[in-house]
């Protein structure tokens, strides 16, 4: 892909995104649909701070001429021209990126990668609203990931050893969101992956994220259902039904080719469900 041209120095106003653009640059390379749509995230959350002073106007307009060139390159790409197939792909990769730092997490193995990978995931999470609300799960991995990232670095800053998995957390209580101590030991420059350590999703082999035990009251995805209910009757089916089914495939299709069998099967498990009761 041909480089982007660079944008002007981030106006103070704009700081809640400075990290959501810093994840685009990251993937220009890696993924650039991902790269898209976190730089679609910035500009409309951009937008709606501040769309008037001149400073701000200058850095949306260059972001915008971003975008634009991006979505010359991507093309014809899916992921680009159909908004279910982009939401699906944001999905997985953000769930992959979650199940590797939680896998790390839960095997006691805290380091840098694996913080940066809590909160990018995190962080993709935010740029999934661009397609609509988030489900109720992504909002609890979002909130588990950008704790589970504060919390770690925090550790490892005063030298204490964290503890491993969803340990001092309680689902009532509102996490506080310190974007700086969320990110304060990432780079601040692209990475490339440098260790079997690092999370990359083209190259993590796939037996990483299947076969994970989540404990009870984890925010992690709730394990496969083992059986779908059979028919019990004439189902009624409604259009947004045929919508919701034909998203779930359209998920499990993506999640195939990251190789992610049980992502796919648990779509796939959700649509069957649908199809076959009416019900999710």
């Amino acid at each position: 892909m041909a480089a982007l041209a660079p944008l002007p120095p981030l106006p103070a106003q704009f700081k809640s995104i400075q990290h959501h653009l810093r994840t685009a640059q990251e993937h220009d390379k890696r993924d650039p649909v991902v790269a898209y749509y976190c730089r679609l995230y910035a500009m409309q959350t951009g937008m709606k701070i501040d769309s008037k002073t001149p400073e701000c106007r200058k850095f949306l307009s260059k972001l915008m001429d971003q975008l634009e060139a991006l979505k010359k390159q991507l093309g014809d790409n899916e992921a680009i021209t159909q908004e279910i197939v982009g939401c699906a792909h944001l999905e997985n990769y953000a769930l992959k990126m979650f199940l590797y730092a939680d896998n790390e997490d839960r095997a006691g193995r805290f380091h840098k990668n694996m913080i940066k990978s809590f909160y990018t995931a995190s962080l993709l999470i935010d740029v999934i609203t661009v397609f609509g609300e988030l489900t109720d799960e992504n909002v609890k991995h979002r909130k588990y990931a950008r704790w589970k990232a504060t919390y770690i670095h925090n550790c490892l800053k005063n030298g204490e050893t964290p503890q491993a998995g969803p340990v001092g957390i309680e689902e009532d209580n509102d996490i506080e969101e310190n974007e700086d101590a969320g990110a304060a030991s990432l780079p601040t420059q692209p990475t490339q992956p440098s260790s079997s350590s690092t999370y990359d999703p083209s190259n993590m082999p796939s037996g990483n994220y299947t076969g994970i035990q989540i404990p009870p009251g984890a925010h992690a995805p709730a394990n496969t259902p083992a059986e779908v209910p059979h028919s019990t009757g004439d189902v009624r089916l409604t259009p947004e039904d045929f919508a919701r089914a034909q998203k779930y495939c359209k998920y499990a299709g993506s999640a195939l080719q990251y190789e992610d069998v049980s992502t796919a099967v648990q779509n796939l498990q959700k649509a069957l469900k649908l199809l076959t009761t009416g019900r999710e």
